[in-house]
Order: C-alpha cells, then sequence, then structure tokens
C-alpha cells in the first residue's frame, strides 16, 4: 500500500477527528519552524492526527499589494524541511495544473482552493500526483456539485479525496456556515472536513483608510462553527492557527491564537465522544403506542 492511501485510511479512521492546522500563508522559515514545532507538542498530546497547513502563494488576495508569500520553489524547500524536522505530513494549496507535479513531490495532501473546486485540469493535475486532494466547497456551491468535483478526482484515477466546508456566500460581504451541508457533503462517499476559521471571514467587507478594501472576520465565533462541526459528526477540523494573529499578514481576523488552541481541541474532542453524530439515526415512523 502506497503511503498516501496509508496515511488516507489513518485519517479517515481518526477517533475523535484528525486536524489540518497550521498558519495561513508562510511568512519566514523561522515563524514555520515555530507553528510547526508548538502544534506538534499539541497534537501529540492530544492524541490527535495532525497534517501541517501553511500556503505558499495566496493567489486569491482582494488586492495585488498585499502579501501573497515566498511562491513555489522557496516555500516548498521550507515545507519539506518542517516535515521532515517534525515528522509531520504536510498539506498546501495549489492554483494552478502546472504546480501539481512540484506540490506533490512535498507535500501529502494537495488543497484545491474553494473558488476553484470545479476546475477540471486543476483537479486531474492534482489526481495524477497520487496525493490526498482535499476539495474546498466553493462558498457558491451547493453540496451536491462536490460529488462532481470528487467523481473527477476518482476517474483520473485517485480515490484518496476529501471535501471540505467553508461556508457559504451571504449576499456581498458575509459568509454562513449551514451544518445541513456537514450532513449533504457525506453523500461524496468520502471523509468530510469542516474548515471553521475561513468560515468565518467577511470577504473584502473591511474598508480601508485611504481607500480599497480588505476581508475581515469573525474570530470570536469559530468556537462556535467548531463546536457545531463536532456535534454533527465531522471526521476532520480545518483552522488556521496563528502565534500572533492581530500582526498575521494574510487572514488575521480568522486565525485562531495558538495559545488558545489546546484547550479549545479539548472541548471539541469532549463534544466528538459524546454525539453520535457520525452514525445517522434510525427513524421509526411507525405509529407510537406508548
Amino acid at each position: 500500500m502506497d503511503s498516501a492511501t496509508l496515511l488516507y485510511n489513518e485519517l479517515k479512521a481518526a477517533e475523535p477527528f484528525f486536524l489540518l492546522a497550521g498558519p495561513n500563508v508562510i511568512e519566514s522559515e523561522e515563524h514555520i519552524f515555530k507553528m510547526a514545532k508548538h502544534l506538534k507538542f499539541i497534537s501529540t498530546k492530544l492524541g490527535l492526527p495532525l497534517v501541517f497547513k501553511s500556503s505558499f502563494d495566496k493567489a486569491n488576495r482582494t488586492s495585488s499589494k498585499s502579501f501573497r508569500g515566498p511562491g513555489m520553489t522557496e516555500g516548498l524547500k521550507i515545507l519539506e524541511k518542517v516535515k521532515t524536522a517534525y515528522d509531520i505530513p504536510i498539506v498546501t494549496d495549489v492554483h494552478e495544473a502546472i504546480q501539481c507535479e512540484a506540490v506533490g513531490r512535498v507535500a501529502d495532501i494537495i488543497q484545491i482552493p474553494a473558488f476553484l473546486c470545479r476546475q477540471t485540469d486543476l483537479l486531474v493535475a492534482a489526481a495524477s500526483t497520487g496525493k490526498i486532494i482535499n476539495i474546498k466547497k466553493g462558498q457558491f456551491c451547493a453540496p451536491s456539485v462536490m460529488r462532481n468535483s470528487v467523481e473527477k478526482v476518482r476517474l483520473a484515477g485517485n480515490s484518496n479525496v476529501m471535501v471540505c466546508e467553508r461556508g457559504t456566500m451571504f449576499g456581498y460581504n458575509d459568509l454562513i456556515v449551514d451544518p445541513r451541508n456537514l450532513e449533504w457533503l457525506r453523500e461524496a462517499d468520502c471523509p468530510v472536513v469542516a474548515d471553521v476559521t475561513h468560515s468565518l471571514q467577511q470577504p473584502a467587507g473591511k474598508k480601508l483608510d485611504g481607500g480599497g478594501v480588505a476581508s475581515g472576520g469573525l474570530r470570536e465565533l469559530i468556537p462556535c462553527i467548531a463546536r457545531t462541526s463536532v456535534a454533527v459528526g465531522v471526521d476532520g477540523i480545518f483552522m488556521e492557527v496563528h502565534d500572533d494573529p492581530l500582526n498575521a499578514p494574510v487572514d488575521g481576523p480568522t486565525q485562531w491564537p495558538l495559545r488558545h488552541l489546546e484547550e479549545l481541541l479539548e472541548e471539541l474532542m469532549a463534544i466528538a465522544r459524546v454525539s453520535k453524530g457520525k452514525r445517522s439515526m434510525n427513524i421509526d415512523l411507525t405509529p407510537f403506542h406508548g
């Protein structure tokens, strides 16, 4: 059995859930190593399977002047170093089909951004690497669409695929999380992940001094969405975590503070263990004669 399938099976079997976590973007090698060290320590202590997440390039920033990261070549070098140093699998995202082969040589999970979840050539190129593919549901998509995206990956010869809920557009500057989606996404017959940080974005909802806009967010509601997700019974939690969110160059308003990660995960694990969300309730509609 290849390494991708072994990891995929490990994540599918994780109880109560697995964790995809890390800072939104690679800010520096020093920062990535610091974050990976803390995340590995916390996840090991709690017994949660961890896949470390960070992006080498944020290609869909609101402004072309915004920080994007070190780029693919330098970013993959840093991710490969942290992968080796802390013996942890890596998840990072791609934006173009041409990136997939190089990213697949380092990443254990290739993530398809929500905006690109229907891009057939990108899905097929990612699938062709043989790595696990995590497809984020587009903010504009019904959950039923993800069955088609998953099928594109499977038809390309890769059955190691997951889907990720990250909210649905609600007007122009807000997202909502519909817990029903976490149930309906199971129809894709693969692990379901809840992105509990991006789901609290307010796209282009923050006006800047001197003109222009940036994305805001509702960090204080991250526990709310996370509690809901594990109660419903998701297989994995995706969350972006930062040691200094107020000074994070990307998505600061929706990154969870590192200092509060362990206590939140402990609560989520407790909720998940008492919930029966992963098992469908057998509803008996025969007349009740009490």
